[in-house]
């Protein structure tokens, strides 16, 4: 039997209905796993680990360096494994280990629920055994597995709040469909000739500014561009923004520049890729420096970014690895990119 090591960091699978809400009980989590679910060792031999124990939303980039770390650390140790942690990060988190741990000659295969395993109609069941059933697979990538898809992690996002299909790979297929058998696609990571790495040092001194039609630019004017190293513009479908009158971002932008701050623009589009050439605002970004994230969701290129900044790049350095495809997270044919 292939080894796997499930690794708890809390989230919406591990609560418990209370009569105020739900909660985090560890001690009556594991009892739960143990009692409810014995069908688990009829696929794997597991061990369990807990790492952490955090609502997803506490989560940070400490976090994400501790899990990389203890993955790498046991690699050698397990044929797989499967990260619990809850749905309002993962994508950030998938995102995330999927840069600290590349290459990866293991599966790594993240999963939760949108329902605590201790209810009766809780999805966690499902999604467990299938990410236990995954791991135990030649999938050497970081993977969202949920309500019977597996995405990769670094092209996932969270689309529904309450629904059971809680994820989406908007720009990339899904590496399997999981139904009476496991239907992978042929891009499904593959890197038994590779030496795995970790470099867990992800910089937090970015900015996400999301673009709107009465965007206060004063406020703009205000900040203190020497905290940042990096600012993320989220903007209007293929990469526009306001660069007339009181709303232009233009001056904002070379301020930013001026100060060595990486300028990325990304979409509030899921689908479809930013295009700097295409319009006479992206145009001037990009004349300005500004950088394109393609076709990447917005947790890969901020994960991307705090990843690429803490390696401590000179400036041709990063703006090269920014656009390339580093770990699945963007197309290798994507030339409208630069």
């Amino acid at each position: 039997m292939k080894r796997i090591l499930l690794l708890q960091t809390g989230g919406t699978i591990s609560m418990q209905f209370e009569k105020d809400g739900v909660f985090l009980d560890p001690a009556r989590w594991s009892q739960v796993l143990y009692q409810q679910m014995p069908e688990l060792t009829q696929i794997a031999d597991i061990s369990i680990e807990n790492v952490f124990f955090e609502d997803s939303s506490d989560i940070n980039p400490l976090h994400w360096s501790t899990l990389a770390e203890r993955i790498y650390r046991r690699l050698k140790e397990f044929d797989g494994f499967v990260v619990l942690h809850g749905t309002d990060t993962m994508a950030y988190t998938a995102s995330a280990l999927s840069f600290a741990l590349n290459p990866l000659n293991k599966p790594v295969i993240f999963t939760g629920s949108q329902v605590p395993m201790s209810n009766i109609r809780s999805d966690a069941r499902r999604n467990l055994v299938n990410a236990v059933e995954l791991a135990t697979h030649p999938i050497h990538e970081v993977a969202i597995c949920f309500n019977d898809h597996l995405f990769r992690g670094n092209r996932s996002t969270k689309m529904s709040i309450g629904d059971f299909n809680a994820f989406e790979s908007p720009n990339f297929p899904p590496l399997a469909e999981i139904g009476i058998h496991i239907n992978f696609s042929p891009d499904v990571m593959e890197n038994d000739s590779l030496t795995p790495t970790c470099n867990a040092n992800f910089d937090d001194a970015i900015h996400v500014i999301k673009i709107h039609p009465a965007m206060n630019t004063r406020a703009l004017e205000c900040m203190d561009i020497s905290t940042f190293k990096a600012v993320i513009i989220e903007a209007f479908g293929i990469g526009n923004m306001p660069i007339k009158g009181p709303y232009n971002m233009l001056p904002f932008i070379k301020k930013c520049r001026d100060r060595n701050c990486y300028v990325i623009i990304t979409s509030q589009a899921a689908y479809d890729a930013i295009n700097l050439e295409h319009y006479s605002s992206g145009r001037a970004v990009k004349e300005l420096g500004g950088l394109s994230a393609g076709e990447m969701t917005m947790e890969a290129a901020i994960t991307k970014t705090m990843h690429l900044l803490g390696l401590n790049l000179e400036e041709t350095k990063f703006n090269s690895q920014f656009l390339t495809n580093l770990a699945g997270e963007r197309s290798d044919t994507e030339t409208h990119s630069n």
